[in-house]
């Protein structure tokens, strides 16, 4: 089975390196990453913190649209052009087929979030020149703040591939996972918010609803490192901890959660 997985990934992971859309989405994030020194200087004193800030956010957006695009086609795709028909008539597994899915599209972000920091590590400092900050440029937390999003964009990935391993179209699972980040992406803001003194007016039945599609949701907020990159805040162990161990349970329950019901699915 492992030798089966390998393989696997080997082979789409080499068709994603020949993607001739992924290459163009790549190659607006590095133009992008390049107008980072021009754009940055438009700030009279902080030019630093914003070319830290639009590095980030450039790095944070690309990502996401790769999470999206990857994992939204990645089983429909296959689908559509009867690959699955010919692969699993082959000694492998369905769970093998999508936890090899998933992990191609892991390394492919990973890859790419290596690549992006290369990028944003040559024009930061250049941009950091035109005018001396008083904060010092901390690496450890630009590398943080990264591999934070990379994780992020994981887990978004695989609720594209959960999503699309029901749907028999693109538009579901690209457009239900976007949904899925925004409001994962602003629930602790609204959890805090109805846990104050709003929330005292609110029925209980629609406040248990209310923290039911909170703990549901995927928390992405506690991925966004930006602000300790930008003005060299501390980031303890603990406060990253949390956020790893927290994507490792959900993507692994996401991971079931698809394997069951791509077992259960009628493929043409």
């Amino acid at each position: 089975m492992l030798n089966q997985l390998i393989a696997l990934v080997s082979k789409n992971l080499r068709q994603l390196l020949r993607d001739r859309i992924l290459h163009a989405v790549f190659g607006v994030a590095l133009i992008l990453l390049l107008a980072v020194p021009i754009l940055s200087g438009f700030s009279m004193r902080q030019v630093q913190e914003l070319a830290i800030t639009l590095s980030l956010s450039t790095i944070s957006l690309v990502l996401l649209v790769l999470a999206l695009l990857l994992g939204s086609s990645s089983v429909w795709r296959d689908i559509e052009r009867r690959y699955t028909a010919s692969i699993l008539t082959l000694p492998i597994s369905r769970s093998t087929y999508i936890v090899a899915k998933f992990i191609t599209i892991s390394l492919f972000l990973i890859l790419c979030g290596v690549l992006l920091f290369v990028a944003s590590a040559c024009v930061i400092p250049l941009a950091a020149k035109q005018y001396i900050s008083a904060l010092p440029i901390v690496w450890t937390n630009i590398i943080v703040a990264i591999a934070a999003d990379v994780l992020k964009s994981m887990l978004i990935a695989m609720c594209a591939i959960l999503l699309s391993s029901v749907s028999t179209s693109f538009f579901l699972p690209f457009f239900g996972s976007l949904a899925i980040f925004f409001a994962g992406s602003a629930s602790q803001e609204v959890y805090e918010y109805l846990t104050g003194q709003f929330g005292q007016h609110i029925s209980p039945i629609t406040y248990k609803l209310i923290q039911f599609v909170y703990f549901l949701l995927p928390n992405f907020a506690a991925f966004d490192f930006k602000v300790h990159a930008v003005y060299s805040l501390s980031i303890n162990i603990e406060s990253f901890l949390y956020p790893l161990v927290y994507a490792l349970i959900y993507l692994n329950l996401l991971l079931i959660l698809t394997i069951s019901i791509f077992n259960r699915r009628e493929l043409p």
